[in-house]
């Protein structure tokens, strides 16, 4: 956290706290998306091998199927810009954080896997989880990922815009996506520093984007996001193949 923005969490804390009380107590609470969370795409061995984790974005609250959320939708994209067979896995429940998510992969069966995808950070925020915390989970995930799937390469996706969340009122809409950006920026940097993939989520600046809970992505919102990143992915193969 910034000194500017720990001076004005200090400021408005008076604020800040009964909304943020008033936010978990009001907030309308969607179910994730039923539907598998595990597929081969094809025939035969898979060319290339998904592990989706994350929190309950991954998990496709906001939709009412697997097949309108994004491990899906990203992996018949997959398939079909290869023109090969595709496997993926979802390891996703609402609510966790990066450490959480961390454990969470721990305890599950995994499948071999290519390319970890992450996305994670908007419970750390809600959570305030120091950047220290939110990287070194994220780490460890990664670890724990190569460790039991054999995955070469991944890809993290940004924070998405909090202060255009509209379940959030101002001005703790404001910190919060203060806050988001300052793990985004650090998520990054990690990201750059380790040869690893990060797909920012500023596209996604439309409420229309959003679920009827205004927090997480809506029917819109989940095509592109599906849409790039299978482009990421396949862009990227070659790099992660050859590694």
């Amino acid at each position: 956290m910034t000194p500017a923005l720990l001076a004005a969490k200090l400021a408005l804390g008076p604020v800040l706290l009964p909304q943020g009380l008033w936010v978990r107590r009001t907030a309308l609470r969607l179910p994730e998306a039923e539907g598998a969370r595990e597929a081969v795409l094809g025939a035969g061995r898979p060319s290339m091998r998904v592990l989706v984790v994350g929190d309950s974005s991954a998990a496709g609250v906001g939709v009412a199927d697997q097949a309108q959320a994004l491990a899906l939708p990203m992996a018949k994209r997959l398939h079909e810009g290869l023109q090969q067979t595709v496997g993926w896995q979802l390891v996703a429940r609402t609510g966790v954080n990066a450490a959480e998510a961390a454990e969470m992969v721990r305890q599950a069966p995994l499948k071999p896997a290519d390319v970890l995808v992450g996305v994670l950070g908007v419970n750390d925020v809600t959570g305030q989880r120091s950047v220290a915390q939110f990287i070194g989970a994220i780490e460890q995930l990664w670890k724990d990922v190569q460790f039991r799937t054999g995955a070469r390469w991944a890809v993290f996706c940004g924070l998405p815009p909090m202060h255009r969340f509209t379940a959030l009122p101002h001005p703790l809409r404001w910190y919060l996506g203060r806050y988001a950006d300052g793990l985004d920026h650090a998520l990054q940097a990690w990201l750059h520093a380790h040869a690893l993939g990060h797909l920012p989520l500023r596209w996604s600046m439309d409420s229309g984007m959003l679920a009827r809970d205004g927090f997480h992505p809506g029917p819109k919102a989940y095509p592109e996001w599906a849409d790039r990143l299978a482009q990421l992915l396949l862009a990227q193969r070659a790099r992660w193949v050859a590694a």
